[in-house]
């Protein structure tokens, strides 16, 4: 599958670029968090939360809603799964990235997602993008096999986990608060088994050349 680039007129149904920030200092702040084997996924960190950046996303953002900064690394070429909020999310990437992304319209009645209708975009280090909440997508994908470090920006108590009262009769799609979640049978995902095809991967060129 082709990797797109941010500029393919095919990203505007999925998000936009973000403008008018300076990432400088936050893309910093993530020099000492280490890229592991294993994709680690943390929805808040202090650090990261107390940067004057997270005032700016707050307000410009997201209308005055209380938002919580994370952050997404590790090393990973697979889809896996595919999830989506009722609300946008922003990435920043730390190093160059590829996003799977696909629309939460395409969902089959059943719940169930063809992975072929997926795109992949590279997301160049130091670039910000919205994903809109109709945009599916998971964990980000290396760029070039050496792992990827991203920022995630979200309103405040999403991807957390569901109280004992929201566990009671709730849809199953519904993974974590504000998040719905569709896996591959590939995945290893303790979570509704929906996607269909292929459990879509990324190549690199180093593979390509026979390196």
């Amino acid at each position: 599958m082709e990797v797109l680039s941010l500029e393919d007129s095919r990203f505007k149904k999925y998000g936009k670029v973000l403008t008018g920030y300076d990432f400088t200092e936050l893309c910093r702040a993530m020099e000492e968090t280490p890229v592991t084997d294993q994709v680690v996924y943390e929805p808040s960190v202090s650090r990261l939360e107390h940067l004057p950046i997270a005032e700016d996303f707050q307000r410009r953002a997201y209308g005055g809603l209380p938002v919580q900064i994370g952050y997404c690394c590790g090393k990973n070429r697979f889809l896996n799964a595919v999830e989506y909020h009722k609300t946008s999310e922003l990435n920043i990437a730390v190093t160059d990235m590829v996003l799977m992304l696909g629309c939460q319209q395409d969902i089959e009645d059943d719940d169930t997602y063809d992975t072929s209708r997926m795109e992949m975009f590279r997301i160049p280090a130091g670039a910000g993008v919205e994903l809109y909440a109709t945009t599916l997508h998971y964990a980000p994908c290396d760029a070039d096999g050496s792992g990827f470090k991203t920022v995630v920006v979200l309103p405040r108590g999403t991807n957390f986990p569901l109280s004992e009262s929201q566990k009671a009769g709730k849809d199953r799609l519904l993974a974590a608060s504000n998040k719905w979640l569709i896996a591959h049978a590939q995945s290893g995902l303790d979570a509704f088994i929906g996607l269909k095809g292929e459990n879509l991967s990324i190549s690199y060129e180093s593979e390509s050349k026979g390196q």
